[in-house]
């Protein structure tokens, strides 16, 4: 097989892919056209089946005909030999035969016809027996077909509320909550890089020197005081 030849199959593929799609997308209306087409072969059918009871009818009616006119020429024969009329009787006795030779012809027409006309009836009986079974098969497969949807329509919501959706929403509350953390580690990173805060602490600390330097003063000329007045009660002494 050459290139195109295989691109023609290819294309093909997709084609009765997507014809099969839009079929069963369109399930209603594949199925009243269906119907809608047996109905149609239905009504042709029953015109051919009319036409072999027609025919049946119209073998049935000359086979009585011909019976009738025998049954005459039966009766009329006897009397024409009684009366000695030979010429009568002859064409009398002719007319039998030939009816007798009709007859028969008529009769196996007729049961041919008979035969053919029970078919085409019970062929059409069962022909419309199949359009009402389509019609059966349209509501049961368009009921299977909206269930069908609906389950599936049903299950990918639940498939959504429970990933998709719970998902986001704890990926959102944990996003939130590590900006708050984020937030609040900021807020004391800069807190602890205020210079203001420096130069307090150093202020303090300044202050805390100073004050003990005042301290040591301060008990450095008690004692050199202590000292002085014991150096004078020795004197005294």
């Amino acid at each position: 097989m050459g290139f195109f030849g295989r691109v023609a199959n290819v294309w093909k593929g997709f084609l009765a892919l997507f014809v099969s799609d839009l079929e069963t997308n369109n399930a209603e209306a594949v199925y009243e056209s269906a119907i809608e087409e047996r109905i149609k072969r239905h009504r042709d059918l029953k015109k051919a089946v009319s036409g072999i009871v027609y025919l049946r009818n119209k073998l049935q009616g000359e086979l009585e005909e011909k019976q009738n006119a025998l049954t005459d020429i039966t009766k009329q024969l006897p009397v024409a030999i009684e009366e000695g009329e030979d010429e009568a009787a002859l064409v009398l006795i002719q007319k039998k035969d030939e009816l007798g030779v009709q007859i028969a012809e008529i009769q196996t027409e007729l049961e041919k016809v008979s035969q053919q006309a029970e078919e085409a009836k019970s062929g059409l009986v069962s022909f419309q027996g199949e359009i009402e079974k389509l019609k059966r098969e349209k509501h049961e497969m368009l009921a299977k077909k909206a269930n069908a949807e609906a389950r599936i329509q049903i299950q990918e919501t639940l498939d959504g509320l429970s990933t998709e959706a719970d998902i986001r929403a704890l990926d959102n509350v944990r996003e939130g909550i590590n900006k708050l953390q984020a937030e609040a580690d900021v807020g004391s990173e800069l807190a602890e890089d205020d210079l203001d805060a420096k130069l307090e602490a150093i202020k303090e600390k300044t202050a805390t020197a100073s004050a003990k330097s005042q301290l040591e003063e301060m008990k450095k000329q008690m004692a050199a005081q202590k000292a002085a007045q014991d150096g004078k009660v020795e004197k005294t002494i």
